[in-house]
């Protein structure tokens, strides 16, 4: 039986039920599934973010054995898995902010659904902050992004990536004076 919708569950109960009873899982689908999409958009186009969080999902189910409470949430748990199939696209996601970085402002993307995050990620990531964000290491970028677009603490984070707070609060502090140092030069220079 699936947990009521109404029903407050903790993330370790939802393990606890999803161990016993594989269809279980789906409570965990619907719980967090709006949350790593968006997470995933925000990095990669949407049909890429579809794929993504698909795979992060049934990922997730084959690997539920291995979930455990003791060590955090199911979010973060969720988040690292994200980002770890995220890194497989590395190339791909550097090459799309590189992209990013060229376009005008003005231009829409066809298609509703790319109208939409386009113009969002528009606002949201100027070109020099796609140009920037290109330029960022791997581990600081993923830490940024998870912190700005997943809106995980650096405990999460953490948790998300298996490292320590201290390197989740050095990698962010190292990105951040990254992406200002050249923003600032971009405008000064620009």
């Amino acid at each position: 039986m699936i947990a009521d919708v109404g029903e407050q569950v903790t993330d370790a109960e939802l393990a606890a039920r999803f161990r016993r009873d594989p269809e279980q899982f789906t409570a965990v689908h619907d719980r967090y599934y709006r949350d790593i999409y968006l997470y995933v958009a925000g990095r990669l186009d949407t049909q890429n973010a579809e794929d993504i969080t698909a795979d992060a999902f049934l990922l997730a189910f084959d690997q539920r054995g291995r979930f455990d409470p003791a060590r955090g949430n199911l979010r973060p748990w969720l988040f690292g898995i994200a980002t770890n199939l995220i890194a497989r696209h590395r190339r791909k996601e550097t090459r799309h902010y590189r992209a990013l970085a060229r376009l005008d402002p003005e231009t829409v993307a066809e298609g509703h659904e790319n109208r939409v995050v386009t113009a969002v990620a528009t606002q949201r990531m100027q070109p020099r902050l796609a140009e920037a964000l290109a330029a960022l290491s791997s581990g600081e970028r993923d830490v940024l992004l998870l912190v700005a677009l997943g809106e995980l603490s650096y405990d999460e984070v953490a948790q998300a990536l298996g490292i320590s707070t201290g390197t989740v609060g050095s990698r962010l502090s190292r990105a951040r004076a990254k992406i200002h140092h050249l923003i600032d030069k971009e405008t000064v220079h620009g």
